[in-house]
């Protein structure tokens, strides 16, 4: 073993943040709009040395929190972004194979050294195992960002980002991390950081993550924020809009997250559509104008189409909103016929109606699943009668099998 672990009491240094006030300012110098609750979760987060864990719909901000506790500290910033399949080598650490075969063909003579006074195949065994750390040491080791963020002499921030997209087994390997800021491995031995890094992780909550890394980890949810903070954050983005749109603009876009959309519009998506109008130039917002834009907010057609039905009412409530367009297949919502079946629109219900039919409790007997036995069973079959004379056919009365025809 070559490395010396470092003890972990050689945590933190200098504190970054005087108070939580002092985090809102900081934040607010790199263009990051924090409220008190944010910004006291910081503040504990930077004094306790604990990972900190943001939960909440997509575009909130968590992912930018972290960038912008890296640049406020003047840390680097070091990011583990998850996904699906993802195991131990892409997040802790793997060998460097190809390095250590070089190593290898380098050393080639100087093995045959090693082993030229060794008098039996056990004798020459041993003496290479003995050398086996020669091949697992750090020279070899490829660190990933959790090694790295251990290894580094400097503090830095680590972003686990989108930990909910990755397999439980990856969740299980941060749990060391997370809890003695360390990482194992087992040629070598144990890495303890010299300075806690700052870890900031986040999730969409795709799925649960588990109570064994929630407990290692503070917590905060981040919601979409309130109106006057969410302008606050577009004055600070310089989009150039003009500031009477961009107040529309806010209102607008929490009229749009109210509606039933598959991805409620986010907050960096407002920054890009307040971007995008300035560009062309509009400095009153109308109906038109953000239909023919909406698409920077909504990226489902659903949720395009609602958007746009809806954006009249947004801008103006006494508008007065047309019915909506034809289909452009020429046929009313009542019944009416397609190659020769009838059939009716008049549900009304977008389908609701049926699906919930579909769910009503005891709809199916008890055979639906086949464990019951039907009621009534049919009887049983008579068994049939073989006749005198049948199977003449196949044998003959000589004995002999039927020659086939030649």
């Amino acid at each position: 073993m070559t490395l010396q672990p470092v003890p972990a009491d050689a945590v933190p240094a200098s504190p970054d943040f005087d108070s939580p006030d002092d985090v809102a300012r900081a934040f607010a110098e790199h263009g990051y709009i924090a409220d008190r609750r944010l910004a006291t979760t910081t503040f504990v987060m930077s004094r306790l040395a604990k990972p900190l864990l943001l939960e909440g719909p997509a575009g909130v901000g968590k992912t930018e929190l972290a960038k912008t506790l890296a640049a406020a500290t003047g840390r680097r910033l070091l990011r583990l972004q998850c996904y699906e399949g993802q195991d131990e080598t892409k997040a802790l650490y793997e060998w460097d194979y190809g390095k250590q075969l070089l190593y290898t063909q380098i050393l080639r003579d100087k093995a045959a050294e090693l082993l030229e006074d060794t008098t039996s195949l056990a004798d020459a065994v041993d003496r290479i195992a003995g050398a086996d750390s020669a091949f697992f040491n750090e020279r070899f080791l490829a660190p990933r960002p959790l090694l790295e963020a251990v290894r580094s002499p400097d503090p830095v921030v680590l972003l686990v980002d989108e930990v909910d997209r990755a397999d439980e087994a990856l969740e299980a390997v941060l749990l060391e991390m997370l809890a003695e800021y360390q990482v194992s491995v087992p040629e070598i031995g144990t890495f303890v950081a010299q300075q806690a890094p700052y870890v900031v992780l986040t999730s969409n909550n795709t799925r649960d993550l588990s109570a064994a890394l929630k407990r290692r980890c503070l917590h905060l949810f981040l919601e979409y924020p309130d109106a006057d903070r969410e302008l606050e954050i577009l004055r600070s983005k310089q989009t150039g809009l003009a500031d009477a749109a961009a107040q529309r603009l806010v209102q607008i876009v929490r009229g749009l997250r109210g509606l039933d959309l598959r991805k409620a519009p986010s907050i960096s998506e407002t920054i890009d559509w307040a971007r995008t109008l300035a560009v062309l130039g509009v400095s009153e917002l109308d109906a038109q104008v953000l239909g023919d834009t909406v698409s920077v907010v909504a990226k489902y057609e659903r949720d395009v189409q609602r958007s746009r039905e809806a954006l009249p009412r947004l801008v103006d409530p006494n508008a007065t909103v047309p019915a909506p367009a034809d289909h452009g297949h020429g046929h009313a919502h009542g019944s009416h016929s397609h190659g020769g079946h009838a059939h009716t629109h008049d549900d009304g219900d977008d389908g609701r109606r049926a699906r919930a039919a579909k769910d009503t409790p005891g709809r199916h007997d008890g055979n639906y699943y086949g464990q019951q036995a039907p009621a009534e069973s049919p009887p049983p079959a008579a068994p049939r009668q073989v006749r005198p004379g049948q199977g003449e056919r196949s044998f003959n009365r000589g004995g002999g099998a039927r020659r086939r025809p030649v």
